[in-house]
């Protein structure tokens, strides 16, 4: 059956792009856990003086200039990392007066920035502002200094509680604040603790991530995942059944597995990814998906420069092949059950015909009749189909919250299976 979508003329994933990500990959220090594309530039670096940042800024730059406008003005901006904080406040408008002269930025368009407490100043926040910045993603991770001892983190909890006072002080209009669970030695208590914490400080947003240990790090040199240090999966469990408990009865509505948000706060740029829309990317180890073509940028300073020179030379357009519609069929899939919405029968129905939908029932229908999976209807009421052979064509397919979450990576895999 999959093998008839290769052959379908469908425009899937063919939206014209209206988001960027910024790629800004320089960090004080490398973190445990870190996997990303980055560049220590060292404890007292501060951006505005940094010959590697000021070259790496105008490369960047080049990037933007040589890619094509492909229709409507910017939505969304998210500057990622690295620490983005490390720009000076020229730096960052420059960047950003880049990419309003070639792609336009929208008057209401979300200005997203990630920062690191202890890397910024009540003036460099209100420049930052000033040159349009609506959104920061403070990357907090823990409230206990031993934690952030043992994650390799640059700041401590006092430049936590000094960095929010900033973000108080110019009044910026949404700010996240980033947790993690499951760090080695982090008990469920400690956990706790955190959550009660970010409560108190009432963000707009908050995102808890699980710790990967991911084998390049100095986590995976140290730790083997699922063995002490680390808690153990039934831990970790707990602890995200503790934050959506918690974060839910504060008022957060948990609208991403990994993410929660106050009533009308909701990360605009990041829901551009999980609906699988079309995105520009820009800068070291950064990934576009354009025109159905999904590619990343190298992930070393030196090696993203030639590509940029390569880019400059080809006009603009790198080489890379287009996704299948099965590729579509199944990112989309992967995505967009994180939300908790989830997908849309309707929708899947028009991209990729009925048939499809008897497919994924059967991988999903034993995570259904596990309740890991639900089906809404029109009216947003919970349909039953226990024994049903197919899904209907209207309506909301979703992971249950929060056992189906907890355990999307099962489904998606048998998911998967069925379909391939």
């Amino acid at each position: 059956m999959l093998n008839d979508l290769h052959n379908s003329e469908k425009p899937v994933g063919s939206v014209t792009p209206s988001s960027a990500y910024v790629h800004i990959p320089f960090c004080r220090r490398r973190c445990y856990y870190c996997d990303f594309p980055v560049s220590v530039v060292g404890d007292k670096a501060t951006g505005n003086t940094s010959g590697t940042i000021v070259q790496y800024v105008e490369l960047l730059c080049q990037e933007i200039k040589t890619t094509p406008r492909l229709g409507c003005s910017l939505k969304t901006v998210f500057f990622g990392g690295g620490t983005p904080s490390l720009l000076a406040v020229e730096q960052l408008g420059r960047i950003l007066d880049t990419l309003n002269q070639c792609f336009g930025i929208a008057a209401d368009a979300e200005i997203s920035m990630e920062m690191d407490p202890g890397t910024f100043s009540l003036e460099q926040l209100k420049g930052y502002q000033d040159a349009g910045v609506n959104r920061v993603s403070l990357g907090v991770q823990a409230f206990q200094d031993e934690l952030l001892t043992v994650c390799g983190r640059s700041h401590d909890s006092i430049d936590i509680f000094a960095a929010i006072d900033l973000l108080r002080q110019v009044e910026i209009p949404d700010f996240s604040l980033d947790l993690i669970s499951g760090l080695p030695h982090q008990t469920l208590e400690q956990w706790q603790a955190s959550l009660e914490a970010t409560v108190s400080i009432a963000p707009t947003h908050i995102s808890c991530y699980d710790l990967i240990v991911e084998p390049v790090t100095a986590f995976g040199r140290q730790y083997s995942p699922g063995a002490k240090p680390l808690p153990t999966d039934d831990t970790a469990a707990k602890m995200y059944r503790v934050a959506q408990q918690i974060l839910a009865s504060a008022g957060y509505e948990h609208y991403e597995i990994s993410n929660y948000a106050l009533p009308g706060h909701q990360c605009r740029h990041n829901r551009v990814y999980w609906e699988n829309r079309p995105y520009y990317g820009f800068g070291m180890g950064a990934a576009s998906y354009i025109q159905r073509r999904r590619f990343t940028r190298p992930r070393t300073r030196r090696e993203y420069y030639a590509w940029v020179q390569q880019l400059i030379e080809a006009g603009g357009v790198p080489d890379c092949p287009a996704l299948s519609e099965v590729d579509v069929l199944l990112e989309t899939l992967m995505l967009g059950l994180r939300l908790a919405e989830g997908l849309s029968l309707s929708i899947l129905t028009e991209q990729f015909g009925e048939e499809i939908l008897e497919q994924i029932w059967k991988g999903l229908q034993p995570y259904y009749r596990r309740g890991w999976v639900e089906l809404v209807g029109v009216h947003e009421e919970v349909v039953e189909l226990q024994d049903a052979q197919k899904l209907p064509l209207t309506g909301q397919l979703r992971l249950s919250d929060p056992e189906g979450f907890l355990f999307s990576n099962t489904v998606l895999a048998d998911l998967f299976s069925q379909l391939g």
